[in-house]
């Protein structure tokens, strides 16, 4: 397994946009990955990240490191989004390899904690997150949110 950050291999930018709109927007969103994916090549900002997840050539996974994850609390920051893992990959820590990468670019740039927000729970406390409290959606929903401090 190989961890692709989209900002180091700008070549890998329309597969990942691609890889993104198809598991995480509908026809109305797509836009939103595209233009963030793309000015994040250029942004002398430590924030946004991308990554993908490859198996070879195949794109199995993806994550983003990004200010906010449409969330309330935009007092927190970082934050992990778009984590997936395609379902013939889960239950090998292949998510855990994402989530990594991001905490150490979160690290590098100068952030003490991540924070993600996400409906499941047992999951990311596996990896060091631990609830925080909930918050809210632009959309109305509500999340947890988790946290995980960094070193």
């Amino acid at each position: 397994m190989n961890i692709i950050a989209i900002r180091e291999h700008s070549e890998y930018r329309e597969r990942a946009i691609q890889y993104f709109q198809h598991k995480w927007a509908n026809e109305d969103s797509k836009m939103v990955y595209d233009d963030c994916i793309t000015n994040s090549l250029t942004t002398s900002n430590p924030l946004p990240q991308w990554y993908i997840l490859m198996d070879g050539d195949k794109i199995i996974g993806c994550a983003g490191l990004i200010t906010n994850d449409f969330i309330s609390r935009m007092d927190l920051y970082p934050w992990i989004c778009a984590v997936y893992v395609e379902e013939a990959y889960r239950g090998h820590s292949y998510g855990a390899l994402l989530l990594d990468q991001a905490k150490e670019d979160a690290l590098k740039g100068g952030f003490s904690s991540v924070y993600l927000c996400t409906d499941l729970e047992g999951y990311y406390e596996k990896y060091g997150f631990h609830y925080m409290a909930d918050g809210f959606h632009p959309w109305g929903e509500r999340s947890r949110i988790y946290e995980s401090k960094l070193s």
